[in-house]
Protein backbone atom coordinates (compact mmCIF):
# COMPACT_ATOMS: atom_id res chain seq x y z
CA UNK A 1 0.00 0.00 0.00
CA UNK A 2 1.59 3.87 -1.10
CA UNK A 3 1.61 6.32 0.85
CA UNK A 4 1.81 9.72 -0.60
CA UNK A 5 5.43 9.67 -0.30
CA UNK A 6 5.31 6.97 -2.50
CA UNK A 7 6.71 4.88 0.54
CA UNK A 8 4.84 1.46 1.49
CA UNK A 9 3.58 0.93 4.51
CA UNK A 10 5.63 -2.29 5.25
CA UNK A 11 8.76 0.35 4.33
CA UNK A 12 7.67 2.69 7.08
CA UNK A 13 7.01 0.10 9.53
CA UNK A 14 10.54 -1.90 8.50
CA UNK A 15 11.99 1.68 9.10
CA UNK A 16 10.31 2.15 12.87
CA UNK A 17 11.11 -1.12 13.99
CA UNK A 18 14.81 -0.43 12.50
CA UNK A 19 15.26 2.65 14.52
CA UNK A 20 13.71 1.22 17.87
CA UNK A 21 16.38 -1.57 17.19
CA UNK A 22 19.42 0.54 16.59
CA UNK A 23 17.70 3.11 20.29
CA UNK A 24 17.75 5.73 17.79
CA UNK A 25 15.06 7.38 19.71
CA UNK A 26 16.11 6.65 23.60
CA UNK A 27 13.52 8.43 25.44
CA UNK A 28 10.02 6.95 26.13
CA UNK A 29 8.29 9.84 25.48
CA UNK A 30 10.00 10.31 21.79
CA UNK A 31 8.62 6.83 21.03
CA UNK A 32 5.46 7.60 21.92
CA UNK A 33 5.24 10.48 19.92
CA UNK A 34 6.88 8.53 16.64
CA UNK A 35 4.14 5.65 17.38
CA UNK A 36 1.14 8.38 17.12
CA UNK A 37 2.69 9.88 14.16
CA UNK A 38 3.07 6.47 12.24
CA UNK A 39 -0.50 5.43 13.18
CA UNK A 40 -1.95 8.57 12.43
CA UNK A 41 -0.31 8.18 8.89
CA UNK A 42 -1.91 4.98 8.35
CA UNK A 43 -5.42 5.80 9.58
CA UNK A 44 -4.97 8.84 7.03
CA UNK A 45 -3.91 6.97 4.05
CA UNK A 46 -5.23 2.91 4.61
CA UNK A 47 -8.44 2.83 2.44
CA UNK A 48 -11.38 1.87 4.27
CA UNK A 49 -14.96 2.55 4.44
CA UNK A 50 -16.23 0.82 7.75
CA UNK A 51 -14.31 0.79 11.54
CA UNK A 52 -14.10 -2.53 11.11
CA UNK A 53 -11.76 -2.36 8.32
CA UNK A 54 -9.69 0.32 9.90
CA UNK A 55 -9.31 -1.89 13.04
CA UNK A 56 -8.60 -4.92 11.56
CA UNK A 57 -5.77 -3.26 9.57
CA UNK A 58 -4.50 -1.21 12.81
CA UNK A 59 -3.96 -4.60 14.74
CA UNK A 60 -2.36 -6.24 12.00
CA UNK A 61 0.07 -3.08 11.48
CA UNK A 62 0.52 -3.27 15.29
CA UNK A 63 0.85 -6.83 15.46
CA UNK A 64 3.84 -7.00 12.89
CA UNK A 65 5.19 -4.47 15.30
CA UNK A 66 4.67 -5.53 18.71
CA UNK A 67 5.96 -8.88 17.79
CA UNK A 68 9.50 -7.71 16.61
CA UNK A 69 10.05 -5.06 19.53
CA UNK A 70 8.52 -7.64 22.48
CA UNK A 71 10.08 -5.50 25.00
CA UNK A 72 9.37 -1.93 24.25
CA UNK A 73 6.56 -2.07 25.69
CA UNK A 74 5.31 1.53 25.25
CA UNK A 75 4.69 0.81 21.65
CA UNK A 76 1.84 -1.58 22.61
CA UNK A 77 0.33 0.30 24.83
CA UNK A 78 0.10 3.82 22.53
CA UNK A 79 -0.96 1.10 19.92
CA UNK A 80 -3.73 -0.06 22.30
CA UNK A 81 -5.04 2.98 22.97
CA UNK A 82 -5.04 4.42 19.60
CA UNK A 83 -7.82 1.21 18.71
CA UNK A 84 -9.42 2.08 21.86
CA UNK A 85 -9.64 5.82 20.22
CA UNK A 86 -11.04 4.78 17.09
CA UNK A 87 -13.72 2.61 18.73
CA UNK A 88 -14.89 5.25 21.59
CA UNK A 89 -15.31 7.71 18.45
CA UNK A 90 -17.27 5.37 16.30
CA UNK A 91 -19.06 4.52 19.47
CA UNK A 92 -19.79 8.51 19.97
CA UNK A 93 -21.04 9.32 16.72
CA UNK A 94 -23.27 6.31 16.56
CA UNK A 95 -24.84 7.19 19.53
CA UNK A 96 -25.09 10.85 18.55
CA UNK A 97 -27.02 9.72 15.17
CA UNK A 98 -29.18 7.67 17.22
CA UNK A 99 -29.89 10.43 19.75
CA UNK A 100 -31.19 12.40 16.42
CA UNK A 101 -33.26 9.74 15.17
CA UNK A 102 -34.91 8.65 18.28
CA UNK A 103 -34.55 12.02 21.41
CA UNK A 104 -36.76 9.85 23.42
CA UNK A 105 -35.37 6.29 24.17
CA UNK A 106 -37.81 3.68 26.13
CA UNK A 107 -36.69 2.33 28.82
CA UNK A 108 -36.83 -0.80 27.33
CA UNK A 109 -34.67 0.21 24.55
CA UNK A 110 -32.11 1.47 26.85
CA UNK A 111 -31.67 -1.68 28.97
CA UNK A 112 -31.45 -4.05 26.15
CA UNK A 113 -28.89 -2.20 24.31
CA UNK A 114 -26.52 -2.58 26.91
CA UNK A 115 -26.35 -6.10 25.79
CA UNK A 116 -26.01 -5.25 21.97
CA UNK A 117 -22.46 -5.89 20.41
CA UNK A 118 -21.02 -3.59 18.26
CA UNK A 119 -19.82 -5.02 15.22
CA UNK A 120 -18.26 -2.17 13.56
CA UNK A 121 -19.88 -2.44 10.00
CA UNK A 122 -21.81 0.82 9.78
CA UNK A 123 -20.66 3.52 7.90
CA UNK A 124 -20.00 6.30 10.02
CA UNK A 125 -19.92 9.91 8.24
CA UNK A 126 -16.62 11.97 9.00
CA UNK A 127 -15.25 9.82 11.56
CA UNK A 128 -11.71 10.36 10.44
CA UNK A 129 -12.36 13.54 11.26
CA UNK A 130 -13.41 12.29 15.14
CA UNK A 131 -10.69 10.52 15.28
CA UNK A 132 -7.95 12.54 14.07
CA UNK A 133 -9.38 15.23 16.56
CA UNK A 134 -8.85 12.92 19.63
CA UNK A 135 -5.55 11.83 18.84
CA UNK A 136 -4.52 15.71 18.46
CA UNK A 137 -5.61 15.56 22.35
CA UNK A 138 -3.76 12.28 23.18
CA UNK A 139 -0.71 13.87 21.39
CA UNK A 140 -1.39 17.18 23.74
CA UNK A 141 -1.62 14.53 26.74
CA UNK A 142 1.69 12.70 25.80
CA UNK A 143 3.14 16.24 25.73
CA UNK A 144 2.35 17.87 28.83
CA UNK A 145 2.24 14.74 31.14
CA UNK A 146 5.77 15.51 32.79
CA UNK A 147 4.57 19.09 33.55
CA UNK A 148 0.55 17.57 34.73
CA UNK A 149 2.74 15.25 37.50
CA UNK A 150 5.03 17.90 38.74
CA UNK A 151 1.91 20.02 39.54
CA UNK A 152 1.13 17.71 42.51
CA UNK A 153 5.07 18.20 43.68
CA UNK A 154 4.09 20.43 46.77
CA UNK A 155 1.39 17.77 47.57
CA UNK A 156 4.17 15.25 48.43
CA UNK A 157 6.96 17.06 49.28
CA UNK A 158 7.61 18.88 52.31
CA UNK A 159 10.28 20.88 53.58
CA UNK A 160 13.52 19.10 55.31
CA UNK A 161 12.77 15.83 54.09
CA UNK A 162 15.12 13.47 53.03
CA UNK A 163 13.94 11.96 49.30
CA UNK A 164 15.45 9.00 47.74
CA UNK A 165 15.60 8.29 44.26
CA UNK A 166 17.39 5.78 41.73
CA UNK A 167 19.32 6.04 38.55
CA UNK A 168 18.06 9.28 35.85
CA UNK A 169 14.22 9.58 35.02
CA UNK A 170 12.85 13.17 33.43
CA UNK A 171 9.39 12.53 35.58
CA UNK A 172 11.47 12.41 38.90
CA UNK A 173 13.89 15.34 37.72
CA UNK A 174 10.52 17.58 36.74
CA UNK A 175 9.13 16.56 40.06
CA UNK A 176 11.83 17.27 42.29
CA UNK A 177 12.89 20.90 40.33
CA UNK A 178 9.15 21.79 40.97
CA UNK A 179 8.96 20.94 44.37
CA UNK A 180 12.43 22.87 44.95
CA UNK A 181 10.98 26.27 43.85
CA UNK A 182 8.58 26.69 47.47
CA UNK A 183 10.48 24.03 49.42
CA UNK A 184 13.98 22.81 50.52
CA UNK A 185 14.88 19.12 50.95
CA UNK A 186 17.35 16.85 50.74
CA UNK A 187 17.62 14.42 48.12
CA UNK A 188 19.66 10.97 47.63
CA UNK A 189 20.69 9.37 44.40
CA UNK A 190 21.75 5.70 44.42
CA UNK A 191 24.14 5.94 41.52
CA UNK A 192 22.31 3.02 39.34
CA UNK A 193 25.33 1.01 38.67
CA UNK A 194 26.79 -0.17 36.28
CA UNK A 195 25.25 2.24 34.07
CA UNK A 196 25.17 5.07 36.37
CA UNK A 197 22.55 7.05 35.22
CA UNK A 198 22.07 8.63 38.51
CA UNK A 199 25.31 10.92 37.96
CA UNK A 200 23.38 13.01 35.33
CA UNK A 201 20.62 13.31 37.68
CA UNK A 202 22.43 14.64 40.94
CA UNK A 203 24.19 17.18 38.49
CA UNK A 204 21.11 18.53 37.08
CA UNK A 205 19.82 19.00 40.56
CA UNK A 206 22.92 20.66 41.61
CA UNK A 207 22.79 23.06 39.00
CA UNK A 208 19.36 24.35 40.15
CA UNK A 209 20.43 24.23 44.29
CA UNK A 210 18.85 21.40 44.94
CA UNK A 211 21.06 19.63 47.49
CA UNK A 212 21.70 16.07 46.19
CA UNK A 213 23.94 13.79 47.84
CA UNK A 214 25.20 11.04 45.10
CA UNK A 215 25.42 7.20 46.63
CA UNK A 216 26.55 4.12 45.95
CA UNK A 217 23.89 1.12 45.16
CA UNK A 218 25.38 -0.90 48.39
CA UNK A 219 24.67 2.03 51.08
CA UNK A 220 21.04 2.37 50.04
CA UNK A 221 19.66 0.54 52.97
CA UNK A 222 22.43 1.81 55.23
CA UNK A 223 20.49 5.51 54.99
CA UNK A 224 17.03 3.79 54.46
CA UNK A 225 16.09 4.70 58.21
CA UNK A 226 17.04 8.58 57.63
CA UNK A 227 14.57 8.89 54.46
CA UNK A 228 11.27 10.08 54.38
CA UNK A 229 10.18 8.56 51.11
CA UNK A 230 11.46 6.92 48.16
CA UNK A 231 10.43 9.17 44.42
CA UNK A 232 11.14 6.90 41.83
CA UNK A 233 9.95 6.64 37.77
CA UNK A 234 9.15 3.90 35.44
CA UNK A 235 9.70 1.99 32.30
CA UNK A 236 6.71 0.60 32.24
CA UNK A 237 3.78 -0.19 34.88
CA UNK A 238 2.09 -3.79 34.32
CA UNK A 239 -1.35 -4.58 34.49
CA UNK A 240 -1.31 -6.02 38.34
CA UNK A 241 0.59 -2.72 39.68
CA UNK A 242 3.81 -4.03 39.57
CA UNK A 243 6.53 -2.21 37.92
CA UNK A 244 9.50 -2.57 34.91
CA UNK A 245 11.90 -0.34 36.56
CA UNK A 246 15.48 0.70 37.06
CA UNK A 247 17.85 -2.10 37.83
CA UNK A 248 18.20 -1.88 41.70
CA UNK A 249 14.50 -0.41 42.15
CA UNK A 250 13.61 -4.01 43.86
CA UNK A 251 16.33 -3.74 46.57
CA UNK A 252 14.99 -0.59 47.38
CA UNK A 253 11.65 -0.82 47.48
CA UNK A 254 12.08 -3.82 49.85
CA UNK A 255 14.56 -1.85 52.42
CA UNK A 256 11.85 0.97 51.91
CA UNK A 257 9.10 -1.67 52.94
CA UNK A 258 11.77 -2.83 55.78
CA UNK A 259 11.51 0.44 57.26
CA UNK A 260 7.94 1.48 56.17
CA UNK A 261 9.02 4.05 54.19
CA UNK A 262 6.77 4.94 51.91
CA UNK A 263 7.30 4.26 47.73
CA UNK A 264 6.27 6.99 45.04
CA UNK A 265 5.93 6.05 41.51
CA UNK A 266 5.68 8.48 38.52
CA UNK A 267 4.49 7.24 35.74
CA UNK A 268 2.09 9.14 32.19
CA UNK A 269 -0.80 7.31 32.13
CA UNK A 270 1.21 5.99 28.32
CA UNK A 271 3.75 4.15 29.82
CA UNK A 272 0.37 2.02 31.40
CA UNK A 273 0.62 -1.70 30.01
CA UNK A 274 -1.94 -4.76 29.76
CA UNK A 275 0.63 -6.94 29.76
CA UNK A 276 1.37 -8.95 33.12
CA UNK A 277 5.15 -11.13 34.56
CA UNK A 278 4.25 -14.15 33.78
CA UNK A 279 6.19 -16.92 36.16
CA UNK A 280 9.26 -14.26 36.00
CA UNK A 281 9.72 -14.53 32.41
CA UNK A 282 12.55 -13.25 32.13
CA UNK A 283 12.89 -13.25 28.15
CA UNK A 284 9.75 -11.42 27.52
CA UNK A 285 10.37 -8.60 30.30
CA UNK A 286 14.37 -7.94 30.35
CA UNK A 287 16.62 -6.70 28.32
CA UNK A 288 20.27 -7.56 29.41
CA UNK A 289 23.34 -5.31 28.32
CA UNK A 290 27.07 -6.34 27.77
CA UNK A 291 28.85 -6.89 31.28
CA UNK A 292 31.59 -5.15 30.95
CA UNK A 293 30.81 -2.78 33.31
CA UNK A 294 30.17 -5.33 36.46
CA UNK A 295 33.39 -7.41 35.04
CA UNK A 296 36.26 -6.60 33.65
CA UNK A 297 36.96 -8.85 30.20
CA UNK A 298 40.72 -9.06 31.44
CA UNK A 299 39.93 -10.58 34.57
CA UNK A 300 40.85 -14.72 34.12
CA UNK A 301 37.20 -15.34 35.92
CA UNK A 302 35.74 -14.11 32.85
CA UNK A 303 36.15 -17.48 31.26
CA UNK A 304 34.28 -19.37 33.68
CA UNK A 305 31.35 -17.61 34.92
CA UNK A 306 28.51 -16.84 32.94
CA UNK A 307 27.57 -12.84 34.07
CA UNK A 308 23.88 -11.36 33.25
CA UNK A 309 23.70 -7.71 32.98
CA UNK A 310 19.77 -6.82 33.07
CA UNK A 311 18.21 -3.33 32.43
CA UNK A 312 15.11 -3.69 34.50
CA UNK A 313 13.56 -4.76 38.01
CA UNK A 314 10.42 -5.95 38.54
CA UNK A 315 8.54 -4.54 41.56
CA UNK A 316 5.67 -6.07 43.16
CA UNK A 317 2.40 -3.87 43.45
CA UNK A 318 2.64 -4.99 46.96
CA UNK A 319 5.86 -2.71 47.68
CA UNK A 320 4.66 0.22 45.72
CA UNK A 321 2.58 2.77 47.91
CA UNK A 322 1.05 4.86 45.38
CA UNK A 323 1.41 5.99 41.25
CA UNK A 324 1.29 9.39 40.10
CA UNK A 325 0.28 9.82 37.29
CA UNK A 326 -1.28 13.08 34.74
CA UNK A 327 -4.48 12.61 35.75
CA UNK A 328 -3.59 12.33 39.27
CA UNK A 329 -2.85 10.11 42.69
CA UNK A 330 -3.87 6.08 42.50
CA UNK A 331 -2.92 3.02 44.35
CA UNK A 332 -1.40 0.01 42.91
CA UNK A 333 -5.05 -1.81 43.19
CA UNK A 334 -7.14 0.52 41.20
CA UNK A 335 -4.49 -0.06 37.70
CA UNK A 336 -7.32 -2.94 36.47
CA UNK A 337 -9.77 0.32 36.48
CA UNK A 338 -7.03 2.66 34.54
CA UNK A 339 -6.70 -0.17 32.40
CA UNK A 340 -10.51 -0.57 31.46
CA UNK A 341 -10.96 2.84 30.59
CA UNK A 342 -7.96 3.54 28.32
CA UNK A 343 -7.60 0.33 26.73
CA UNK A 344 -10.38 -1.95 25.22
CA UNK A 345 -10.43 -5.65 26.04
CA UNK A 346 -10.79 -6.97 22.41
CA UNK A 347 -7.18 -5.08 21.86
CA UNK A 348 -5.44 -6.68 24.90
CA UNK A 349 -4.57 -9.75 22.09
CA UNK A 350 -3.57 -8.03 18.63
CA UNK A 351 -3.33 -11.26 16.74
CA UNK A 352 -6.50 -11.91 17.20
CA UNK A 353 -8.86 -10.20 14.28
CA UNK A 354 -12.30 -8.66 15.04
CA UNK A 355 -14.78 -10.31 12.87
Amino acid sequence: MLDIDGKTHEMLINNYISNLKIKKWESNYVIAEKTVQLFRHFIDTINWSTTIELLNQLREYGFQITSALPLQFIVGNIIRRILNIVREEYTAARKSSEEEIDVQDSLHKIVTSEDDVDDYNSIVPELKLSIFEHLDEFQMEIESSNEDISKQALEHIHSNEIILTVGKSSEVEMFLKEAAKDRIFEVFITECSPLNHGRQLALNLSKHKIQSTLIPDSTMFGIMSRVNKVIIGVDSVMANGGLRTFNGCHAVALAAAHYSVPVIVLAPMYKLSSRYLCSYNQDAFNEFVSPAGVLNYSDSVVSKVDVYNPTYDYVPPENVTLFISNNGGHSPSYVYRLLSEIYHPLDYDLSVQNK
